[in-house]
This record gives C-alpha cells, sequence and structure tokens, in this order.
C-alpha cells in the first residue's frame, strides 16, 4: 500500500530527498506520491516536517 500526502504538506519538497525510488513529485496543490512506484518504505514519513504522509 501506498504512501499518501495529506493537504498539510508545504510543498518544501523534504520527502523527495528521502524516497529512494523518486516516487515523489510535485502536484498542482502539494506534493504527490506515484503508488505504482512506492515500495512503502516510510522513509518520507520521517522526512515531513509538517507530519502530511502516512499509509493510504
Amino acid at each position: 500500500m501506498a504512501r499518501k500526502i495529506n493537504d498539510s504538506c508545504i510543498s518544501c519538497g523534504a520527502c523527495v530527498d528521502t524516497c529512494p525510488v523518486g516516487a515523489i513529485s510535485a502536484g498542482d496543490e502539494h506534493m504527490v506520491v506515484d503508488a505504482s512506484v512506492c515500495i512503502d518504505c516510510g522513509a518520507c514519513e520521517g522526512g515531513c516536517p509538517m507530519g502530511a504522509i502516512a499509509e493510504e
């Protein structure tokens, strides 16, 4: 199950640097996780200063 980024995201990009497979990119309103690439490792959760990432 992929991670999901909620509306608390401020698009700082910190999660992009923590994702080992490059599954996170900028979306229209905030960063988004590509579920087809995400390996559900949870590294992005720890890298988000806003706590905006959780299991989907």
